[in-house]
């Protein structure tokens, strides 16, 4: 794990690698005319900041137990997820672009038979609850590593998530670190309009977290909220990553209808020059 302060250089590089992963993922959606744009492109910088900064994983051993732990609770943000795990060599990159066919390696939603993939995603909220599973066997292996799970805010509607959050705190589970994905909108519309979420981050507060607080799409703040996560003793930590579905694409920024929508050729070649990618 690198603990220390980001280089100007290092920010530039992670900074450029988002837009290049941006561009793979919507390729990835677009030839299969199938997936979930805009929650993927939402949590490119957590994803990246999370994979090519922080976390001690064993590309070539999957058995090894003495390693941190990703749970992508909000499944359907798989491409991303995809595009992160073929970057730190679990597969090639190649396979990006099978996504979603029949007999394919990458499915819609992360299953355990993909390299990489800690524990599938099942019901929204569901896996919220095996990342807890994992905190606690990492705290009774006496292992020092942590376990992360991605949510969306529309997931939090759920109550299974609310579960979570009690029990957590009750264990005192310092070593899972919640990362939400934080950009107000959901499969049919704002969160206000469908379930008001009101204050998030007292919500969570209120149940017992450390709470902390960060811009979703700025390198350095993401950096900054994961290293205070890890630091932090005593409680389960949860990251409120304020962000913007379709980060990166015009028209899809803070779209509902690009949750989960293919991309048609024409405005695929849009998304590709605001990006700096080819068709």
């Amino acid at each position: 794990m690198n603990k220390l302060r980001l280089t100007e250089e290092r920010i530039a590089q992670l900074t450029d690698k988002a837009r290049l992963f941006r561009i793979d993922v919507l390729k990835s959606v677009h030839q299969v005319q199938s997936g979930h744009p805009g929650g993927s492109l939402s949590m490119t910088e957590i994803l990246t900041v999370l994979y090519l900064e922080k976390l001690h994983i064993n590309v070539n051993d999957p058995t090894d137990r003495d390693v941190d732990h990703v749970v992508l609770s909000k499944g359907h943000g798989s491409p991303m997820l995809y595009r992160l795990l073929a970057e730190v060599g679990y597969f090639p990159k190649e396979e990006l672009m099978n996504l979603r066919h029949i007999n394919a390696l990458l499915q819609g939603h992360p299953t355990n038979h993909i390299p990489g993939v800690d524990m599938p995603s099942g019901p929204l909220g569901s896996a919220f609850g095996a990342a807890q599973g994992l905190a606690l066997a990492q705290r009774l292996d006496g292992l020092d590593r942590r376990t992360y799970a991605i949510l969306g805010d529309g997931e939090i509607n759920e109550g299974a998530v609310w579960e979570v959050a009690m029990s957590a705190s009750k264990f005192k589970l310092d070593n899972l670190i919640a990362i939400l994905d934080y950009n107000k909108v959901q499969l049919d519309g704002t969160n206000d309009e469908i379930m008001p979420l009101g204050d998030v981050p007292e919500k969570w507060r209120q149940f017992g977290w450390n709470v902390i607080e960060c811009d979703g799409h700025d390198i350095v703040d993401v950096n900054r909220a994961l290293d205070e996560a890890i630091a932090a003793k005593g409680k389960p930590n949860m990251i409120v990553a304020h962000t913007v579905k379709g980060k990166g694409v015009s028209y899809m920024e803070g779209k509902a209808a690009w949750h989960g929508k293919a991309i048609p050729d024409d405005l695929m070649k849009v998304a590709m020059d605001e990006l700096g990618g080819e068709m």
